[in-house]
């Protein structure tokens, strides 16, 4: 894991809409997984507090007529990954109703999703991060429900959106080291590179 930030360089921010050039997907590197701490660094208690919240939320989420027709959009394009229609139609309304509960872009949470699990829900790292969003379970502790499961397509997502937008409000914006953050990775730019890469060339909104 870098643990030294990188210089004050150009910045890429979080703008509406994020179809904006990316550099093309580099090599897969073996990334840590969402939300980790830096080796011998406690969790952080504001993300911490985030989560807690986050997974004991008990609001409701309603599809808006527009997001119908992103869902339609988007099936076509999760298709390679996803080949059941049911299946496909119900996670894209899991991430649009928790991209949009966390205040991200939905297409940004599916270009993570691509990167980090090629939309595996069952996937686990070496580092043992699981599911869609690669969360480390030790966050189910850290917020009292070991007993939910990492790989419920809604616990997950709902976890791996509010770590997202936690970084990228840490970061005020810059979206190149809020995925940084997330990976684990600050300091370098492989992992930011690769997602903004599927965002543009797949998950883009016309």
């Amino acid at each position: 894991m870098a643990a030294r930030e990188a210089g004050r360089g150009a910045r890429r921010r979080l703008t509406r809409p994020l179809a904006a050039a990316a550099l093309a997907a580099l090599a897969l590197l073996g990334g840590a997984a969402a939300g980790a701490p830096s080796q011998g660094q406690a969790p952080d208690p504001r993300l911490r507090a985030l989560l807690k919240a986050a997974i004991e939320a008990s609001d409701s989420f309603s599809d808006r007529f527009e997001a119908e027709v992103w869902l339609m959009d988007m099936s076509q394009r999760l298709a390679p990954f996803v080949p059941d229609p049911r299946e496909r139609l119900d996670l894209l309304r899991l991430v649009h109703r928790e991209a949009t509960r966390a205040g991200l872009p939905p297409e940004l949470v599916l270009a993570v999703i691509e990167v980090e699990s090629r939309f595996d829900r069952f996937a686990i790292s070496e580092a043992g991060a699981q599911g869609l969003m690669q969360v480390m379970p030790f966050w189910l502790e850290e917020i009292g429900h070991p007993e939910d499961n990492l790989f419920d397509p809604r616990t997950n997502l709902r976890l791996g959106c509010t770590i997202l937008r936690y970084y990228l409000d840490l970061e005020r914006g810059d979206l190149v080291r809020a995925l940084a953050r997330y990976n684990g990775s600050l300091g370098r730019r492989t992992y930011p590179d690769r997602v903004l890469g599927a965002l543009s060339t797949r998950w883009f909104r016309q």
